[in-house]
């Protein structure tokens, strides 16, 4: 038998709002550094931008602990086979380096980039079947020297 503690309403959200998840970030963050000592934590973002200032591919991730973890990773469609995800790719491992990280992960589908990842030196290190329902998610990493 499940109680909730006094005073709390559990809710199921799905218009999410940024400054809810700013808060688990935030929260995670805090504990995750008490708890190991280590709060290098630092976010980054690359963009590559059209004349007009729009996005037309980018990446965004993070480094801790002596590693960079590239959580998103976009090309749009039009840009794709130019050398815009490589490009990005290098930008972030030359930003790891920067921030002294000896590895860096990255999270794909099978059916996404994984080809792309390992003709960049990352390997599959784990992974999840049946997710989305009939395909794999991929847990890759490349060590840096």
């Amino acid at each position: 038998m499940t109680t909730k503690p006094s005073g709390t309403n559990l809710t199921v959200e799905a218009d999410v709002k940024r400054e809810d998840v700013k808060f688990l970030e935030k929260s995670l963050n805090e504990f995750n550094a008490r708890t190991t000592g280590i709060s290098d934590i630092k976010a980054f973002a690359l963009f590559a931008r059209a004349p007009d200032g729009s996005p037309v591919a980018g990446a965004f991730g993070w480094t801790w602990g002596g590693t960079c973890h590239i959580r998103l990773l976009f090309v749009s469609e039009d840009m794709r086979g130019q050398g815009q995800g490589t490009m990005l790719m290098r930008a972030a491992e030359k930003e790891a380096k920067s921030r002294q990280c000896q590895q860096i992960v990255v999270e794909t589908h099978d059916f996404q980039a994984p080809a792309f990842y390992q003709k960049l030196g990352f390997n599959v290190v784990g992974r999840v079947d049946d997710y989305p329902r009939g395909s794999q998610f991929l847990m890759l990493v490349k060590h840096l020297v």
